[in-house]
């Protein structure tokens, strides 16, 4: 298969106007937010701009595309009304993909509060499962970088919340949450190791996604904060093992990479392309 790579686009003035900024960049799939991510609130989608959503996407070859859910939802959680806030927010969006034609939601396992590990792992898993998906769509646990207590910065966690649920989910491994929750992804030989880890524990076949972000921060810190494509800890020698592993390089590679520096979502794409050498 030929590279899928985009980055995350605005749909401000309409969710069709992310079509045009995915080709600005130059990518061929790409992720969402429908509305702010800070706030709860259902995505309020047009049918006509998501029928141009539709055939932009058709006409001009990107796919696939991703929403990533709101920040505030947390499946994990054991307060009941955090948890139907959740999965309220987590319905919207999986009815929203079905809307425009999108394959993947995308969210996070969230933050158990104390319950415990296993406790929150439940949570998750039984949430997941309250959710009428539609056909076609499918739900993405993310990786996380695994700080207080968030869950999925371990594999096993992931792996978990697959065998717990009767849900049909897949992964997103999220590559600076994945060096920052302490998989070294700086060396080829790192990358390998990890790969095979992810195999051993979840398996290769539940992996969809994968966001392709450098880190600002050292292996096994903790810390989420994304770096451009090569140029964090992670670096040009770890990103690209990562683009060209043959267990992932025909994935979709979805940027989340900052805006400074003078570099932008376009130099990322960019860069990904480089380092892939297609």
């Amino acid at each position: 298969m030929s590279l899928r790579v985009g980055a995350h686009a605005s749909i401000a003035g309409g969710v069709d106007n992310a079509v045009e900024e995915q080709l600005d960049y130059g990518g061929n799939c790409g992720q969402i937010f429908t509305h702010s991510p800070q706030v709860w609130q259902d995505p309020n989608v047009g049918e006509e701009e998501a029928e141009l959503f539709r055939e932009g996407t058709a006409a001009n070859g990107i796919g696939p595309w991703v929403i990533h859910s709101s920040y505030l939802v947390n499946l994990a959680t054991p307060k009941n009304d955090l948890r139907e806030k959740s999965i309220a927010s987590m319905q919207a969006e999986v009815e929203a993909a079905d809307q425009l034609g999108i394959d993947y939601v995308n969210v996070h396992l969230g933050a158990h509060t104390g319950a415990g590990v296993e406790a929150g792992l439940d949570n998750a898993a039984s949430a997941l499962d309250e959710l009428d998906v539609p056909d076609g769509v499918t739900v993405l646990v993310e990786s996380d970088a695994g700080s207080g207590t968030k869950l999925g910065g371990e594999f096993e966690h992931l792996a978990a919340v697959l065998d717990r649920s009767d849900a049909n989910l897949g992964i997103c491994l999220d590559t600076a949450h994945a060096f920052a929750a302490g998989y070294d992804l700086s060396t080829p030989e790192g990358v390998e190791e990890t790969v095979a880890e992810f195999d051993d524990v979840v398996g290769l076949e539940h992996l969809e996604c994968v966001h392709l972000n450098d880190s600002k921060h050292g292996c096994g810190t903790n810390k989420d904060e994304h770096a451009h494509v090569g140029e964090g800890l992670i670096g040009g020698d770890g990103m690209r093992a990562v683009v060209n592993h043959p267990d992932l390089r025909d994935l979709p590679l979805v940027l989340e990479t900052p805006t400074e520096d003078g570099k932008s979502f376009e130099w990322n794409v960019r860069r990904v392309k480089e380092l892939r050498g297609d």
